[in-house]
């Protein structure tokens, strides 16, 4: 049996979550926004507003929409208000115990049909959905910043969801004009399982001062089209989520490719947590990005000419695509999948199945060998 909904709710509304109301009333939607406190609520309402208001003034939303879509939405600051709903998505900040406090409380006010889900993107789901009285109607709906813009929808079923509750899911994703990618629940999903290893590399090259933040960024860039470089990047989405992100994901895995990078955890220590503060890799004073992380080389003649772009995509986009296949080989999700993932949620200009057709998988293996990396026997084979 399918669930049909038509009234959705929304926990916390920062930037992720007034997004992802903002997303699901311009679906059609009725939605109920609710935050911990009536003024957090108005600040939501004017963040939704304002967005919805620039759409609006650059002719991407008629007026008649505009209107439409701001009538459907309710503001509140009382989580009883959820009663009516037939999904309530969290947005609520990356702690767990917070998380399943309040699926704990949700499920003493939603009807037994309501389906949970997590916007998290890198806390177990599962552990999430066992928390709760309901866990087939748990699912991860893992939206992107900022949610209106971004088309990727990561939709995470665990080992205890209701396949019609997928397919809901699924297709509601659609519904809201966005490309829904369906896997099962695993650390990092897709996006942030290949994403943040390579970021974590890159940390790691910046501490050895063999490239300096922006000639490493830079040769990334020219190698791969890739929007922007990966220190970039991390200051960008914030040094003290990267740090999160990946003490999530070694936990999991132990993988020491998730291990934080040292430098990266005392950049966090130090309060320079990249754009936010004004200080990351790179210093944003007067709006200009400045390499900010200088680190001296002890032996200038260890170092190869640093314009060559060879050694630096060697070492950190070669393993970022043995990534990708790793994940094809584990048959957590298709090549078509992996592809469209990065795409739409980092937006790259092509995936990772497509950039190694270019390159050519040969020529990545040998270089892999070359460096003593146990890339994945499918690698080979491709």
């Amino acid at each position: 049996m399918t669930v049909g909904i038509s009234t959705a709710g929304v926990v916390g509304l920062g930037t992720m979550g007034a997004g992802i109301a903002e997303v699901l009333a311009r679906a059609g939607l009725a939605v109920v926004a609710v935050e911990a406190a009536a003024d957090l609520a108005a600040k939501g309402r004017d963040r939704i507003e304002q967005s919805l208001g620039r759409a609006r003034d650059r002719g991407r939303l008629d007026p008649a929409d505009y209107d439409a879509t701001v009538a459907r939405l309710t503001f509140t600051d009382s989580r009883t208000d959820l009663a009516a709903a037939d999904l309530v998505v969290e947005a609520v900040p990356e702690r767990l115990d917070l998380k399943t406090s309040l699926f704990d409380e949700l499920d003493g006010i939603c009807p037994p049909h309501t389906v949970f889900a997590t916007n998290t993107s890198s806390l177990p789901v599962t552990r999430l959905a066992a928390a709760t009285n309901r866990p087939a109607r748990v699912v991860g709906m893992h939206f992107f910043n900022p949610a209106p813009v971004m088309r990727l929808v990561e939709v995470v079923h665990t080992v205890l969801t209701d396949t019609a509750v997928v397919d809901t899911v699924r297709d509601l994703a659609t519904a809201c004009g966005k490309t829904p990618v369906v896997v099962p629940d695993r650390a990092g999903f897709v996006v942030n399982a290949l994403l943040f290893g390579y970021l974590n590399d890159a940390a790691r090259m910046a501490e050895t001062g063999r490239r300096t933040v922006d000639v490493l960024d830079r040769l990334v860039v020219e190698a791969t089209g890739f929007p922007m470089g990966p220190l970039t990047l991390m200051d960008l989405i914030g040094l003290d989520v990267c740090v999160e992100v990946l003490e999530v994901m070694y936990d999991e895995t132990r993988d020491r490719r998730y291990a934080p990078a040292p430098l990266l955890k005392r950049l966090v220590m130090a309060g320079h947590l990249g754009r936010k503060s004004g200080r990351g890799y790179y210093s944003y004073d007067g709006g200009d990005a400045t390499p900010a992380v200088v680190v001296p080389l002890l032996d200038k003649t260890a170092v190869p000419e640093r314009e060559q772009p060879g050694w630096v995509v060697e070492r950190l986009v070669y393993p970022h695509l043995d990534d990708a296949v790793r994940m094809l080989d584990d048959n957590y999700a298709s090549r078509d999948d992996i592809d469209t993932a990065m795409r739409l949620g980092c937006g790259y200009p092509r995936g990772p199945f497509a950039l190694l057709d270019e390159l050519g998988p040969g020529k990545v293996a040998d270089a892999l060998d070359r460096l003593g990396y146990p890339y994945s026997p499918l690698l080979r084979q491709l």
